[in-house]
């Protein structure tokens, strides 16, 4: 088996019958058919058929170096800056069938698990380490196109810097609670698993910051696994409608809680365990970051660009380009897209070899791209809504045009280069992107991608090299 088609993908995820909560009620029959999943099955069905569209196939797929059948390009391991571009094309290519909005199209994961098989030397000769079911996990995923989601965070209990549960009380953070000769046993929650419920797969990994060796562990597992649930928050689809929700009923991404009620890791599943070292250690040693990075700064500025787009849109519709302030408004989104494009390709200009021989984008400058996007992106939502202004209410539902109000709507609500129907599409897709439950969500999960900004801001600082330039001062000054 090599790339699937969408309704493989949906048909393999409808029959596993996973347990999904939603609203307080287990999903009974296909998830797709679900209303809180119905679109996003969809459009993600859609990105796998772009795999078998015969003027894409160069970009989107490869040949499997097992099989020569084709497979998906997010699973490459680049070896030149070549295959960085050719990684990039593809992430895009994707991206612009969702104009960015899918954070977690299936290109994220694969990009994951490629990166941590990249590096799997890192766990050779480790105690419970197991590098060959890594690695064997990845050739899986590669040859069978499988979906993933994941999860590398705790439930928010108490953030106090140096917090323990008490052992004897019933976990709260997954950990890992018995041993068999069938694997390990793990019981409790984990945050925050976008798309769960809607994947082949989920992948579970430490990410730092492990102070009980319990609760460090690397594993992916089935998601209809016994003992696992999905329990979802509310949905954020405003309804089936595309003129009325043009983004959520596309779009929506679930997030969930995953619970695990003493659910059995087959071994071969285990990538480590009970490792304090590796568990704190393994992610940020791995080329995980510069890999990820890559990925989801290609994904935003597709998202950067359809941001543009809609900003234009509304500017076109009710005639406002002539004056500077909405000028400089809409150059602030320029500047940030035309930053995110010369960050990319700088990465891949600079990218080098790492000790395996694969090729790893300029993480320094990726993490410049990741610092400078989650606050853009606010900024683009406060740019759409002045741009909008009051216009952004006046927006009724498409049930309204095909009622006797039509007329009514029709001439009111008609603007200098659009008739009313098209102005209204332009404004409720500019409300949902920057004020609907979705539009918020969207500008909370872009701000805390990769973690908290201010923590990413720290990290930046810590990690770069300055020394060279206060050198040069004082050399200046002549204190050298």
């Amino acid at each position: 088996m090599s790339i699937i088609t969408g309704s493989e993908y949906i048909d393999r995820i409808d029959l596993l019958e996973m347990d999904i909560w939603v609203d307080g009620h287990p999903v009974i029959g296909k998830v797709s058919e679900h209303p809180a999943f119905k679109g996003v099955m969809r459009s993600q069905a859609a990105l796998y058929d772009l795999q078998h569209d015969e003027s894409l196939q160069s970009i989107m797929t490869y040949s499997s170096p097992s099989t020569s059948e084709p497979v998906g390009m997010s699973y490459l391991q680049p070896k030149t800056k070549q295959d960085l571009v050719k990684r990039r094309k593809m992430v895009q290519q994707w991206a612009l069938s969702t104009n960015g909005m899918m954070g977690r199209s299936p290109d994220y994961m694969n990009t994951v698990l490629m990166a941590l098989a990249s590096s799997v030397d890192l766990l050779k000769g480790k105690e419970n380490c197991f590098p060959e079911h890594l690695l064997s996990f990845y050739e899986y995923a590669r040859e069978n196109d499988i979906s993933m989601t994941h999860t590398f965070i705790n439930p928010q209990v108490n953030r106090e810097q140096f917090y323990f549960e008490d052992p004897d009380d019933e976990p709260i953070a997954t950990k890992v609670v018995d041993k068999t000769n069938e694997g390990i046993i793990v019981k409790g929650a984990r945050l925050l698993a976008t798309q769960g419920g809607i994947t082949d797969e989920i992948v579970v990994l430490s990410a730092g910051g492990i102070q009980d060796k319990a609760n460090g562990f690397a594993f992916s597992i089935p998601s209809n696994t016994k003992g696992l649930k999905f329990i979802c928050r509310e949905s954020f689809v405003g309804g089936a409608s595309a003129f009325n929700y043009p983004l959520s009923s596309r779009y929506e991404e679930m997030d969930t809680i995953v619970v695990f009620d003493n659910v059995l890791i087959p071994w071969e599943r285990v990538f480590y365990y009970n490792n304090l070292q590796v568990s704190n250690t393994f992610m940020d040693a791995s080329s995980f970051l510069p890999f990820t990075l890559h990925q989801a700064v290609s994904r935003q500025i597709v998202k950067t660009e359809f941001v543009l787009g809609v900003a234009q849109s509304i500017i076109d519709t009710i005639n406002i380009s002539e004056y500077q302030h909405v000028q400089e408004k809409v150059s602030e989104i320029i500047v940030a897209l035309e930053t995110m494009k010369a960050l990319i390709i700088k990465s891949e200009v600079e990218a080098e070899l790492d000790e395996w021989g694969f090729m790893r984008p300029n993480q320094k400058t990726l993490q410049v791209a990741c610092n400078v996007f989650p606050r853009a992106y606010a900024r683009f939502g406060e740019i759409i809504q002045q741009l909008g202004a009051s216009g952004l209410m006046s927006i009724p539902t498409e049930e309204a045009f095909q009622s006797s109000l039509r007329k009514d709507l029709d001439q009111y609500l008609q603007s200098k280069a659009d008739d009313a129907e098209s102005r209204v599409k332009i404004f409720r897709l500019a409300w949902e992107m920057t004020m609907s439950a979705f539009g918020t969500r969207e500008t909370q999960y872009e701000r805390f991608f990769f973690g908290d900004p201010i923590r990413l801001s720290s990290g930046l600082y810590l990690s770069y090299d300055k020394e060279p330039y206060v050198k040069r001062v004082k050399t200046l000054l002549g204190m050298d």
